[in-house]
């Protein structure tokens, strides 16, 4: 069941954000773009309390749990943000916006990108690391909770993973091609990391 409910709320997040962007620049009802946007959270939701369910009513933990705890954080981090980028497109093509500016590629800028991104899967892991515990205390002695202690060394290992990438762009920052304007785009935030550090 939890297997079959991660696949639904997949697909229930993509099919509200396309109907979502849709409604606001198809039929210019924003109110309505925003009702459906706010949606998405539901999804998660729906997904905890079920997993939650399936606990109590004694099924066994195991790695759809842990999926469960690991999809759960990645929407809650990665959510909003998907949702803003493919809007920033959706805006272009649909609604006549400027195109939004892509992440920088080269030097401090994109490093900064990288650390943005790392941050987000820390707190991604946060999520479901306190899931996962939530879970192990929950289920208690009663039952094998080994599955939910190996996706928890999971989300510590996508963590070290973002942190090694974004440490590798400090470390060994790409340097743009010589021509000066690509330097000075990669040398100064784009408007896309100026707007992420007013929000």
């Amino acid at each position: 069941m939890i297997v079959a409910l991660i696949i639904a709320c997949e697909v229930g997040f993509w099919v509200l954000l396309a109907l979502g962007l849709a409604v606001r620049y198809l039929l210019k009802w924003r109110r309505t773009s925003n009702v459906l946007l706010l949606c998405e959270p539901v999804l998660e939701l729906v997904l905890f309390v079920a997993t939650a369910i399936d606990l109590k009513n004694g099924a066994e933990p195991g790695w759809e749990h842990g999926v469960a705890a690991l999809y759960i954080g990645y929407t809650v981090a990665f959510g909003h943000y998907t949702i803003r980028w493919l809007d920033g497109h959706a805006a272009h093509r649909l609604g006549g916006a400027p195109p939004p500016p892509k992440p920088p590629r080269y030097g401090r800028a994109r490093a900064r990108h990288e650390a943005k991104l790392w941050l987000r899967a820390v707190f991604g892991g946060a999520v479901a690391l306190v899931l996962l515990q939530l879970a192990v205390w929950y289920v208690g002695d009663s039952g094998d909770v080994s599955s939910l202690r190996s996706f928890q060394w999971v989300a510590l290992r996508v963590i070290g993973i973002y942190g090694l990438i974004a440490l590798s762009y400090t470390v060994w920052p790409r340097k743009a091609p010589k021509g000066g304007a690509a330097e000075d785009r990669s040398a100064a935030p784009s408007k896309g990391e100026q707007e992420e550090a007013r929000r």
